[in-house]
Order: C-alpha cells, then sequence, then structure tokens
C-alpha cells in the first residue's frame, strides 16, 4: 500500500484462511520500506494536479511498478521467503487523482480515480499472481471508488453488540462504521476531510521538514478561531455521509488561498499547524456525531494511520467526543500501520476466494470483487 502522505511502501506479509465475514488473518511480517525523495518528487509532478506532463505520467506508471517489485523482492529476500510460498500479491498502486463528483461537479461526468503502477509489471518483476487496481470496480458498480476499507473492515472487525468506528487519519482522514446489529445496509466508510495532508505541506514548505514529528511544531502554537471558521467554510464538510475526497481539494493552494488575506507573517507558522491539527480533529468529530449514536450505547473509535501517532490530534479526539472510547487499532489485535496494507490482502483474498452473488450490498454498493489479476507468464 502506498498511499496519500507518498512516505513509503507499506508491506505485510499475510496468511489468509476463509472469507466474506468467515475471513481470518494472521499478520506474518510487516515493514514499511521509506521512499527516496528523488522518488517522491517525481511522484509529486503527476500528484493531485490537473496539468501535468502526460509523458511523465505514463513513463511513471511503469517505474513505480519497477520500485514497487523491487521493494517487494526485498522484503521477502530479507525474510529469506521464496516468491513460490507466496500464493497473491496485493498492490493499490500509487493513487495521482481522485475526482468524485463531489469534487469536480460535473454533472455529466461519473465519478472517477487514476491509480498507477501497472500490475503486469508487477507480476513479471516478483514471479507472483498479482491483483491490482481495485478501485475502478467500486465505480463501476456505483461507488466513489473510496474509501474501500469498509469491506475489509466488515468482514474483519465488525462485532455483534458493539457500534464500531475505525477511524485512519492518514494523508485524507477517513472512518468505516460498523454498526451494532451487523447490518450490512447500515455499514458505511467515508472520507472526513484533511488527516496529514495539509500539515505534511505546510510543515515540509514553511520548516523544511517532511511532517511534524510528534506534533512538536503544532504543540507551539494555538487555535486561531478565525483562521478555523474560515477552513471550516469550505462546502465538503457540510456535505452529506459517506463522500470522498482527496489532496485534489485539500492541496497547498487550497491552504493559501485561505491565508492570502492575512497580512505576511501572519498567522504565526506554528499556530496555522495548531489549527490544521485541530481542524482534523474536529472534522473528524463532526462526521462521527452526525451517525447519531446514543450516549449509552456500546461504541469505540480504533485509530490507525500516521495520524494514530499525533498527540495532538489524538488529544482534541478525546475531548471533542467524551462518551467515546478512542483506543488504537492494537487493542482489535492489528497494528495501526499495517492496516491499510492487510485490508488490500483482504479485498485480495476476496478476488480469489469470495462468493459474491447477485443482490448483495454493502454501504449500498453492490457486493463485488474488486482488482485486475496479472499472471507472471
Amino acid at each position: 500500500m502506498s498511499g496519500t502522505s507518498l512516505d513509503g511502501l507499506d508491506l505485510a506479509l499475510c496468511a489468509f484462511s476463509g472469507s466474506g465475514a468467515k475471513t481470518r488473518v494472521r499478520v506474518l511480517a510487516f515493514d514499511t520500506i521509506p521512499y527516496e525523495e528523488d522518488f517522491r518528487r517525481e511522484i509529486r509532478k503527476v500528484f493531485a494536479r490537473k496539468e501535468i506532463d502526460f509523458q511523465h505520467l505514463v513513463l511513471l506508471n511503469v517505474v513505480i511498478a519497477q520500485q514497487h517489485g523491487k521493494l517487494v523482492n526485498q522484503f521477502l529476500n530479507q525474510r529469506n521467503i521464496p516468491a513460490s510460498e507466496v500464493d497473491l500479491l496485493a498492490s493499490h498502486g500509487q493513487t495521482v487523482y481522485h475526482a468524485p463528483r463531489v469534487f469536480h461537479g460535473l454533472a455529466e461526468y461519473p465519478n472517477a480515480t487514476l491509480q498507477i503502477g501497472d500490475g503486469d509489471h508487477l507480476a513479471r518483476i516478483t514471479g507472483m499472481i498479482t491483483i491490482s487496481d481495485f478501485r475502478q470496480k467500486h465505480v463501476a458498480a456505483g461507488g466513489e471508488g473510496a474509501p474501500l476499507a469498509l469491506y475489509g473492515d466488515y468482514f474483519l472487525f465488525s462485532k455483534k453488540g458493539e457500534n464500531r468506528f475505525l477511524l485512519n487519519i492518514g494523508g485524507i482522514a477517513n472512518f468505516t462504521y460498523l454498526p451494532d446489529n451487523q447490518d450490512p445496509t447500515k455499514a458505511f466508510a467515508t472520507d472526513t476531510g484533511p488527516g496529514n495532508t495539509l500539515l505534511d505541506n505546510y510543515t515540509r514548505e514553511t520548516f523544511g521538514l517532511p511532517f511534524d514529528e510528534d506534533a512538536r511544531l503544532a504543540q507551539n502554537g494555538v487555535v486561531e478561531e478565525a483562521l478555523l471558521a474560515r477552513f471550516m467554510t469550505e462546502p465538503f464538510f457540510q456535505k452529506p455521509l459517506p463522500k470522498t475526497i482527496g489532496p485534489e481539494l485539500f492541496s497547498l493552494d487550497w491552504l493559501k488561498k485561505n491565508l492570502s488575506d492575512y497580512p505576511k507573517g501572519n498567522p504565526n507558522p506554528y499556530n496555522v499547524l495548531a489549527t490544521l491539527s485541530y481542524l482534523t480533529a474536529s472534522t473528524v468529530a463532526e462526521a462521527i456525531g452526525r451517525v447519531g449514536i446514543d450516549n449509552s450505547a456500546k461504541k469505540g473509535v480504533y485509530v490507525s494511520g500516521g495520524g494514530a501517532h499525533n498527540p495532538l490530534i489524538l488529544k482534541h479526539l478525546k475531548q471533542l467526543l467524551p462518551h467515546f472510547p478512542i483506543e488504537s487499532m492494537e487493542v482489535l489485535g492489528l497494528s495501526g500501520d499495517a492496516k491499510e496494507a492487510v485490508l488490500f490482502a483482504a479485498l485480495a483474498n476476496e478476488t480469489i476466494a469470495g462468493r459474491v452473488g447477485e443482490g448483495q450490498y454493502l454501504g449500498g454498493i453492490p457486493l463485488v470483487g474488486m482488482g485486475k489479476i496479472s499472471l507472471p507468464g
């Protein structure tokens, strides 16, 4: 899995049994291999941009697959695991543009999304059957192609008697809601707004650091109420759930536009980071509040992604959601850092071993097998 933060490639070696509601998984090994800055820079040339060098996009479709294949081989070689012992390689690829209707606003055009890092190249480089390009079937079935976490979350973590919110704070923040009655028609996944993307971009541009580790910079600032109010005028926040978005909207340009009327040097850059941290937490809390769970009902919020390591965001979440226990994904037996990669492995397992039938729905979208199959030979 490679997400919108572009920090590196998450690799999870998983052992599955069963499928659907009977799916069980053991994570045998996990690692995140950081990208070189030159590689990140090449991706940023096409990432979440309306205008790009099209030749560069085409070339990156191969280059990303080559790099991911190299890292997969490295991961297995370090553990003395031959490719012949691995049944499937599940590859999310690299999202370069996410364009749901809620973002592009063109009534005559459908939801769309694009991930690159070609599966055929991965299959040849690694020697493994590769399942890739998962999001297109979801769009074809009427969805927005994101968040796809709903499928794995529902099969692996749904629990009768507890309302669960599986919150992932990556570049964009999203959660899966799993109702206490396990009704698949009531379960859904939604984006809530920016997670780390604005924080990381502003930290990189202003302080020359890749991200604000442990919120050390943000904790030197205070929330600017006027700036927060300006951020909250973004129409996306008022749109009904479920919804999806990406860095195409919540970009450095979006942030600069909201800062443009302030005198140079204001607000204080530490205050900007503090306000962005609160924006992430408050938009998550507002979206969870919309689900309407009674305070007396059993419930929990389980956090994963890079934002799970941000103490300031977690502090705000606990203040804003006083009736919701907020825990790490580790409480449910899975590393929060590994979760996204494991969920795409679960989608690949479902594609090969699942029993998808007509008339089955999950979160309002037909339950479909996702991913394209590439053979190494």
